[in-house]
């Protein structure tokens, strides 16, 4: 239904030394050598579910990609914890935008997962136009290229106990009984767990079978700061693994107590794939925690964050950063889709009294 570039896309990374200047402390880049990036085959089995002879395998290579990989893990700098300052203007050269990417019908696309072996680079707005918008701001997804294609927009509900945003492929239709509501994300009462959800029924309308049940698309966690510490955030995202057809494991949660965080809390994990932020390392030159994004990402705050999988810390699938102050760069690979990467973004700007 929807074709990227015709064939298979075809990058180049073309490696860039950028000198970083102690004045520009949030948008501070150095890149390292470049590293071999892991394979579409690769890919394909760490996230699938089953196959563990295969699973093996892939760690002992996985292993060794590892040892050259931390020997640059120091170089690669960009600041990601929030402080003073801008980053420096006149670099738009440094975000490559993103390859064209061509589509018959939205709905199908937001929810597919991206294609094996490409990064669908998008760029997130927040409007806060309004009389009450500084409160219920509404975000919109485009597609980070010059035609800058709409894919989603998400807001906040005002009657609402918990968090709970409702996601659209319609820029100005963001209501619950539209034909163009797409998902949601859910909070708990503390602001600290999320679950995604598409745009099927409530289990307790839905058939017998489940057929048309709403599925979990994702669960996003943050770890809660007790003591009161700063630094960065630390993430979990539990998402449904893929079949050897590289489509997603439907999870179709009958209560709570079936769902993502309550199967994660219990460690029932068959068919998930559990990830997790990268974590950033401090770095005394700019007095920050920094990570690479590779330009993409030129402010430091605290909301900007890489989600990894535990056996590739290099396969970046998510990476979301300020640009200025109302616009954020939106990376995703496969296999997340559109609208598990929009809300597992729209997670980080809720407000977390007891994360931060």
């Amino acid at each position: 239904m929807f074709q990227i570039n015709g064939d298979k896309p075809n990058f180049v990374t073309k490696k860039k030394v950028v000198k970083s200047d102690s004045e520009e402390s949030e948008a501070e880049v150095k890149l390292s050598k470049s590293r071999k990036k892991p394979s579409a085959s690769n890919t394909a089995t760490m996230f699938q579910t089953g196959g563990e002879k295969e699973k093996k395998k892939e760690k002992v290579k996985n292993n060794k990609k590892k040892g050259s990989a931390k020997a640059d893990e120091s170089e690669e700098e960009n600041a990601t914890k929030k402080k003073k300052g801008k980053g420096k203007k006149g670099r738009k050269e440094e975000r490559p935008p993103s390859p064209e990417v061509e589509f018959d019908d939205l709905e199908e696309f937001v929810l597919r997962p991206a294609p094996e072996g490409m990064t669908v680079k998008c760029k997130v707005t927040r409007d806060k136009r309004g009389m009450d918008r500084g409160f219920y701001p509404t975000y919109y997804l485009h597609l980070d290229n010059d035609k800058k294609v709409f894919l989603l927009a998400g807001r906040k509900r005002k009657k609402s106990t918990t968090s709970n945003y409702l996601i659209s492929i319609d820029a100005t239709d963001l209501s619950r009984g539209g034909d163009n509501f797409i998902g949601k994300l859910r909070s708990n009462l503390m602001g600290t767990k999320f679950t995604v959800f598409d745009n099927g029924l409530n289990p307790d309308r839905a058939l017998r079978d489940l057929s048309n049940a709403r599925q979990e698309l994702a669960a996003i966690i943050y770890e809660t700061n007790v003591l009161g510490f700063k630094g960065p955030r630390k993430m979990t995202v539990i998402i449904p693994g893929m079949d050897e057809d590289s489509e997603r494991v439907p999870i179709r949660a009958q209560s709570e107590n079936d769902g993502l965080l309550m199967r994660f809390q219990n460690r029932q994990m068959d068919n998930l794939i559990e990830l997790h932020n990268k974590t950033p390392v401090w770095n005394d030159d700019t007095a920050s925690y920094v990570l690479n994004f590779s330009g993409r990402v030129t402010q430091a705050s605290i909301k900007n964050f890489q989600i990894v999988h535990s056996k590739d810390n290099s396969y970046i699938l998510m990476q979301f950063g300020r640009v200025s102050e109302d616009t954020f760069t939106l990376d995703y690979k496969y296999p997340l889709c559109a609208v598990q990467a929009f809300a597992i973004a729209l997670s980080s700007f809720d407000g977390k009294l007891a994360c931060e």
